[in-house]
């Protein structure tokens, strides 16, 4: 294949998501089907940004989390510029303008641009998203390395951290850094944290667990300011964050988590569309041609056909979760791959090769899943029906229509032993879950969810598989084509075959199966799963 027959393919961003396209297409770049460049605005590869947290409070290393090598991609053929960042794109001419002048041709673009933090509007922080990586000293908002070292350093000298936002990140940071000796406070505009993940029950049960935890919680306040103290080098250090009511809650570091705004500059720069992500249709292209895509936590999957099913939850924005970010990463894989031999046939012929690909499947309302020791909980769907809604014609009850069985709610609470559970169903299927302190039932309340499978008629069934006496029981065998890392979509099958092949620890199984690599929450179910496999085995050798 001659130079000019090769597709050349520009990424830009070099995060979890790049990476897993990058890991897709790299045997077409060492054949030389393809021509790679992948812009990395850190002077690092591509590391998992999930576990950014488990750095700062010294449960793992950076070199623990990284995904991709620079010098190995390079060997492979790619081109891997770190520490740039490309500032325009010019779709005319197809190429991208960097940071130090030069430019890079593109026959195919990704975006992979991501997200940043969102800095709140206090006085003393610029809140100019071009500025986020200026915040003062003692303030971070905990998304990439240097900021891990940041957390690592006052949580290695059992520091006080102000933790501003009741988001899923701050919380488990919050719970990461309380274990390893930290002071930690939690700061929140609402009743309880993870308003937007927990109904009213399941918020107090885990404010009760946070408490629990030694963790203090200032709920239902407003923040107005960020003190400092004059510091070496005449800089101001972060001294307290400073209440609508003037009150101050000291610290040593201010950890931002009031969400993550995606990066659209470059596409807005470029006349593509834009909302509160890059605007991709259902193959995630940004422009007509398909010249352009865009993944991760920057695309925003919005076909503009208002009767499109798979649209319903376009408004809410990219999904921010990094599983959906792989999966369409794979799909661009795929689509790329396609387009590069297809390309003189599709001159020749007057027709395109994205018209014939079959979009990308809609994602379903993603799964959360807090990660922490000692505390299990996970959230879906539909959670603000009332337990008596469906006896309450007066209630909107979830755009029920005659005709259409009624929602209906079943709850668990056990305050004592910190225990609580919600399902949302209609017609006897979940649409909405909270579970808290229950792992087991949370495990089959998840597993039933993701199926749309028909709970049992007697739902205290599932209440009880928490239960004392029922914590000794062999678990009922498992699917083996079940799900068991939602991130990568490695299922139990997998992983079990994995590890009879050879594989005897976490990291060979994730290395095989890409089990464990996303948000980390089944590496305690994979080693439980070597440890059973290795029981057997000893068992069945003669004594």
């Amino acid at each position: 294949m001659t130079a000019q027959n090769v597709e050349r393919i520009v990424i830009a961003g070099f995060g979890p998501v790049a990476a897993r396209l990058v890991d897709e297409i790299l045997p077409a770049v060492r054949e030389g089907r393809l021509k790679l460049t992948v812009i990395g605005a850190e002077g690092v590869a591509a590391y998992n940004r999930v576990l950014v947290a488990d750095v700062g409070t010294g449960r793992t290393t950076g070199e623990a989390i990284g995904l991709a090598d620079a010098a190995q991609l390079r060997s492979d053929g790619a081109t891997v510029l770190l520490g740039r960042t490309v500032r325009r794109i010019d779709r005319a001419r197809r190429v991208v303008l960097l940071d130090d002048g030069t430019q890079e041709p593109f026959d195919r673009l990704v975006l992979a641009t991501g997200a940043q933090p969102v800095v709140p509007t206090l006085a003393g922080l610029n809140p100019d998203p071009a500025a986020v990586h200026l915040l003062p000293p003692g303030v971070t908002a905990l998304r990439d390395l240097e900021d891990a070292l940041k957390l690592r350093a006052v949580v290695g000298s059992n520091g006080r951290i102000v933790v501003l936002g009741g988001g899923i990140l701050g919380i488990e940071a919050a719970l990461a850094a309380a274990e390893e000796g930290a002071d930690v406070t939690v700061v929140h505009h609402g009743p309880h944290p993870l308003g937007r993940n927990l109904d009213p029950g399941g918020g107090r049960m885990l404010a009760a667990a946070l408490h629990a935890s030694g963790i203090r919680l200032a709920s239902d306040v407003r923040s107005t300011a960020v003190a400092f103290r004059p510091s070496a080098g005449g800089r101001h250090q972060f001294r307290a964050l400073v209440l609508e009511d003037g009150s101050e809650i000291p610290g040593d570091l201010l950890l931002l988590s009031c969400g993550v705004r995606a990066r659209t500059e470059l596409a807005a720069g470029c006349g593509l569309g834009v909302d509160k992500g890059i605007l991709v249709n259902h193959r995630l292209e940004a422009d007509v041609e398909g010249r352009i895509f865009a993944v991760g936590d920057c695309a925003q999957v919005a076909c503009g056909d208002g009767g499109c099913t798979g649209c319903s939850d376009s408004s809410a924005g990219p999904a921010g979760l990094i599983g959906p970010g792989w999966r369409q990463a794979e799909y661009v894989a795929r689509r790329l791959l396609e387009l590069a031999p297809r390309r003189q046939v599709a001159v020749a012929s007057g027709t395109t090769a994205q018209t014939q690909a079959a979009p990308l499947a809609p994602e379903r309302p993603g799964i959360m899943l807090l990660k922490a020791r000692g505390l299990d909980m996970a959230s879906a769907g539909n959670i603000s029906p009332e337990l008596w809604d469906a006896w309450r014609p007066e209630r909107d009850n979830g755009g029920d229509s005659p005709g259409r069985p009624p929602i209906q709610v079943a709850q668990w609470a056990d305050p004592e032993h910190g225990r609580y559970a919600k399902m949302v169903t209609r017609a006897g299927v979940l649409e909405g879950l909270v579970c808290v302190g229950m792992p087991r039932t949370a495990a089959e309340l998840v597993l039933l969810y993701e199926r749309g499978a028909e709970l049992p008629a007697d739902r205290t069934a599932l209440f009880r598989l928490d239960a004392v006496d029922q914590q000794d029981d062999a678990p009922a065998p498992a699917d083996p084509d079940s799900t068991l890392c939602r991130c990568s979509g490695a299922t139990l099958g997998g992983v079990e075959n994995a590890i009879a092949g050879g594989c005897s620890s976490v990291e060979e199984v994730s290395a095989c199966t890409r089990a464990g690599t996303g948000c980390g929450g089944c590496k305690s179910r994979i080693g439980e799963l070597i440890e059973a496999y290795a029981s057997v085995a000893m068992r069945a050798v003669p004594q």
